[in-house]
């Protein structure tokens, strides 16, 4: 990650600068929590995206920051969000906004990341790119609300988890990519390509996710977090077809009654590992970055390729 880091130093400061102005307010609580989020916001793996992306093409333009801050704002928005439905105190090691602000704050804080997400680009006639984005939204709307259905009645088949995380993660990812592309190329061929790669990569991002709910190791939050969440991950999944009926029957009963208890949640970790369910969903993880390298072979060779690659590898490398 230095190294990528090194290589993008000045677009990253570009990208900075563009996304600090973006988000100030003359409202004294708003520009407040605004510096809050700045000064704890992740690792920008997606702004990363939408440069490299670019710079496979051709030079970085305002138009790229811009497109790597609408990512950056619609996703800190949607996190504000997540906080909020989920009850959340905690986020990347640090305080909620709605801990700290409370829920009606934090919503109407969200809506102004969306907002300003908004005006950046209609303001500097990014329409395209927009465009994108707003799809993407959209898409991890309906990804967040089936997932929702589909939690009540347990009933998740592989191909329906795989449409939630294409949507909920996925789409954000292939956004930032294909964005990040048609900044620099105006191609929308070349736009396509890029988010094809990027929806397999946000794939494997999300499968990556879901392996660190069944790790030992303190990965940023609690192990067994998605059982005690009745969220339906792809080891699971593969569990519940896989196992003997008197196992899928404890597991379903635990997941129904909102498993709490260290025992409980012990049990169906230790079901999924017996089973081959980790194993499964780290085969079908590669697989996908696979298929997401297969299509960079038409992509100029150049030193963004290559950190792209790079970043790639980090994404499912990671440790939290």
């Amino acid at each position: 990650m230095k190294e990528i880091k090194k290589y993008l130093s000045n677009d990253l400061i570009e990208f900075e600068k563009t996304f600090n102005d973006a988000v100030e307010s003359n409202v004294a609580l708003l520009d407040k929590i605004m510096k809050y989020i700045v000064k704890t916001k992740g690792k920008q793996l997606r702004p990363m995206f939408v440069i490299l992306s670019a710079k496979i093409f051709g030079e970085s333009l305002d138009t790229t920051y811009r497109a790597a801050s609408l990512i950056e704002l619609l996703h800190t928005a949607t996190l504000v969000h997540d906080d909020v439905v989920d009850d959340s105190d905690l986020r990347r090691g640090f305080f909620s906004i709605n801990a700290l602000w409370k829920n009606k704050i934090a919503v109407l804080v969200g809506d102004y990341l969306l907002s300003k997400g908004l005006l950046l680009s209609l303001s500097n006639g990014d329409f395209t790119i927009l465009e994108i984005l707003a799809t993407a939204v959209k898409e991890m709307s309906e990804g967040e609300l089936l997932q929702i259905e589909k939690a009540r009645r347990l009933d998740i088949s592989e191909d329906v988890y795989f449409e939630i995380i294409r949507c909920k993660t996925a789409s954000l990812i292939a956004s930032a990519c294909g964005a990040g592309a048609y900044s620099t190329s105006l191609n929308v061929d070349t736009m396509q390509l890029m988010k094809q790669f990027g929806e397999k990569v946000g794939i494997a991002f999300q499968i990556k996710d879901d392996l660190f709910d069944y790790g030992k190791a303190d990965i940023g939050k609690p192990t067994g977090n998605d059982i005690k969440e009745k969220k339906m991950t792809l080891p699971l999944i593969y569990t519940l077809n896989h196992c003997d009926k008197s196992t899928k029957n404890k597991i379903i009963h635990i997941f129904k009654n909102a498993a709490k208890k260290k025992n409980e949640i012990k049990y169906i970790i230790d079901a999924v590992n017996a089973t081959g369910g980790i194993h499964y969903a780290e085969n079908k993880m590669k697989t996908y970055i696979e298929e997401a390298f297969l299509l960079t072979n038409t992509l100029p060779d150049n030193e963004a390729k290559k950190y792209l690659l790079q970043l790639v590898n980090y994404s499912i490398d990671r440790k939290y």
